[in-house]
C-alpha cells in the first residue's frame, strides 16, 4: 500500500463549554476538549485505576455552531478527524507545539443530564431486581390439570 492514512475516532465526554472564534470573511472555528478514560485493574494492588487522557478538538464553520448551539460540558459525544501539529510562539517568544484532532464528523451520544438520569435509573433498576418478600406469604398450591406430559 503506497498510500497514508491520518484518522481518529474518540468517544469522550466534553471537559469544557465550546470556545468560538469568528473570522471576518464570515467561518468561525470551535475549540473544545474532550475526555476519553481508560481503566484497568492494578493486579498488585487490585485496585480500580482510571487514566484520562485529554484532546484538543477543533471543529470548522457550520459545525462548530452546530456543536455551540446543541453540546456543553460533560455531554458525550463520538468524534472523527484527523491530527493535525500546530507551531507556534509563546508570549516568551519560545516555540511550541499543539496536537489538535480536526473534526470533519462528530455524533451526538448523550447529554450529560441523560447520563446522570441513566445512572440513577441503573441504581433504581438494581433495587427493584432483589424483590421484596412479601410478609404474609402463602404457600402456592400447584394447580392439577389434565395434561398428557
Amino acid at each position: 500500500m503506497s498510500g497514508t492514512l491520518n484518522k481518529v475516532m474518540l468517544i469522550g465526554h466534553l471537559g469544557d463549554e465550546i470556545k468560538m472564534h469568528y473570522f471576518e470573511g464570515g467561518g468561525c472555528i470551535g475549540r473544545f476538549p474532550l475526555a476519553t478514560n481508560e481503566t484497568y485493574t492494578n493486579k498488585q494492588t487490585n485496585e480500580r485505576v482510571t487514566n484520562t487522557e485529554w484532546h484538543n478538538i477543533v471543529v470548522r464553520n457550520k459545525g462548530a455552531e452546530i456543536c455551540e448551539k446543541y453540546l456543553s460540558k460533560g455531554d458525550k459525544v463520538y468524534i472523527e478527524g484527523r491530527l493535525k501539529t500546530r507551531k507556534w510562539q509563546d508570549d516568551s517568544g519560545n516555540e511550541r507545539y499543539s496536537t489538535e484532532i480536526q473534526c470533519n464528523d462528530f455524533t451526538f451520544l448523550s447529554t450529560k443530564k441523560e447520563s446522570e438520569n441513566n445512572a440513577a435509573m441503573n441504581k433504581t433498576e438494581v433495587k427493584k431486581a432483589v424483590p421484596d418478600q412479601p410478609s404474609n406469604s402463602e404457600p402456592i398450591e400447584e394447580e392439577n390439570d389434565d395434561l398428557p406430559f
